[in-house]
C-alpha cells in the first residue's frame, strides 16, 4: 500500500457489502480501548480482491479507469475554483500528523 486514499477507493469500489465483509468474535488485542470487554471484541474484514468465476462471479470484471494527462491538467485546475483545498492537512497524498492538521488548538 503505497497510497492510502488509492487503497480505500479501490476497496470501497470493488465489494460488494453482502458477499465481501465478514465480522467475527474472538481475542483481540490487549490495548484495544474500542472492544465490547477486556481482550475480547468483534474484527471486521473486507475482501476487495478481483472476483473470479470459481468464485461464483459471474460478470466480467472492469478494467482500472485512467485519465489520460489532459483531463487530469483541466480537472486539477478546476478544484481552486470549486472551492476545493485538496492540500489542507494532506502531504504527498498521505495524512499529516500534527497538531494543527487535527483542529488542535494552542
Amino acid at each position: 500500500m503505497q497510497d492510502p486514499d488509492e487503497t480505500w477507493w479501490v476497496a470501497l469500489n470493488n465489494i460488494d457489502p453482502e458477499r465481501d465483509v465478514r465480522f467475527t468474535m474472538g481475542p483481540i488485542d490487549v490495548l484495544d480501548h474500542s472492544s465490547r470487554a477486556f481482550t475480547y471484541g468483534s474484527k471486521m474484514g473486507i475482501d476487495a480482491t478481483r472476483k473470479w468465476k470459481e468464485e461464483g462471479f459471474d460478470r466480467e470484471w472492469p478494467e482500472l479507469m485512467t485519465m489520460d494527462a489532459e483531463t487530469k491538467r483541466r480537472v486539477d485546475e478546476m478544484w481552486g475554483r470549486l472551492g476545493i483545498d485538496l492540500a489542507v492537512g494532506r502531504s504527498a497524498g498521505r495524512p499529516v500528523n500534527d497538531d494543527k492538521s487535527r483542529g488542535a488548538q494552542r
